[in-house]
């Protein structure tokens, strides 16, 4: 009928906006992913982190792979990336050293972002860009809210004007050199560092 048609249409048109990974368990794309996070932090002794990590303005299989590395070892909640296709590149997987295999990656395309991120607002989630703008916070002084979504803009570009309209909030990194700009996978790897200083090892020393 015209009516299963339709609803046909409509979950191709949502598996296509967001593919998702859970390495660990036979998984559907419309599996809850707040559900997996805890499964995770069941089964593999991690914290129950509600770190959102969004690389999907970001091209080099290189950066991506380190980043999935960098958000396993600190126990980040997920990796967004632009297309699930990098996993398989040897380029990522010699930066990543099989961290894909325990950690949640989320495809969102580039211009599906829009829309990922306003959902993300509407679960609570704090938007923040590494970005440096006249209104950004110092990463030494920035309290991280326990939903956090990080947003790392593009190698060359950084955050687009139509994303940075949708921020929170825009933190930037204190540099003492000359050279004024770090490796993304280096400014990712420093703020999702603070976050799970300040909202997780802080919290298990108060236990």
């Amino acid at each position: 009928t015209d009516s299963h048609l339709a609803e046909a249409d409509s979950q191709t048109e949502w598996t296509d906006v967001q593919k998702k990974i859970i390495p660990w368990k036979n998984s559907t794309p419309s599996l809850d992913l707040e559900m997996a996070f805890q499964d995770r932090a069941a089964k593999l002794g991690k914290s129950n982190s509600r770190l959102i990590v969004v690389a999907s303005l970001i091209d080099k299989p290189t950066n991506l792979g380190g980043l999935c590395r960098t958000s396993e070892i600190f126990g980040a909640s997920a990796l967004v990336v632009g297309s699930l296709h990098y996993v398989q590149d040897k380029q990522f997987q010699h930066l990543s050293v099989s961290a894909e295999q325990w950690l949640p990656l989320v495809e969102v395309k580039p211009p599906q972002l829009v829309d990922y991120l306003q959902e993300k607002k509407t679960e609570g989630y704090t938007i923040i860009g590494v970005e440096q703008t006249a209104k950004s916070f110092d990463l030494t002084e920035y309290c991280f809210p326990e939903k956090s979504l990080l947003l790392l803009g593009n190698e060359h570009e950084g955050i687009p004007a139509n994303l940075i309209h949708h921020l929170d909030v825009c933190v930037e990194i204190p540099q003492q050199g000359i050279i004024r700009s770090l490796n993304v996978h280096v400014s990712g790897a420093l703020l999702i560092w603070e976050y799970t200083r300040q909202q997780v090892i802080k919290q298990k020393q108060q236990q």
